[in-house]
């Protein structure tokens, strides 16, 4: 696979990832953290540094949008929920000190 054809299909693969965490609203980001490490705000501080890093200004919070396809205080007040004694205990187990 040549270089450019190999930067579209990572691109549409990002895209796909993209539409499927916004189409998986039950899925908490905690939940993502515990399992994989990163996080809906993992992509959009990755989303922000790529973009800058090309000389695009693009602040966290307008990454964050293009990542959860809506505001994240939107999104947060929508499908957010409170984390589990459970999940932090995982979160911290995995993450040292529990703090996100």
């Amino acid at each position: 696979m040549d270089e450019p054809t190999r930067t579209e299909v990572e691109a549409q693969v990002f895209r796909d990832l993209v539409a499927h965490l916004q189409k998986r609203t039950d899925v908490q980001n905690i939940d993502l953290m515990n399992l994989a490490g990163f996080c809906r705000n993992c992509l959009s501080k990755w989303y922000a540094a790529a973009a800058q890093a090309y000389g695009h200004e693009l602040t966290y919070d307008e990454a964050r949008e293009i990542v959860y396809g809506m505001p994240y205080e939107d999104w947060k007040a929508a499908y957010q929920t409170e984390a589990t004694p459970e999940q932090k205990a995982g979160f911290a187990a995995s993450h040292g000190d529990g703090q996100a």
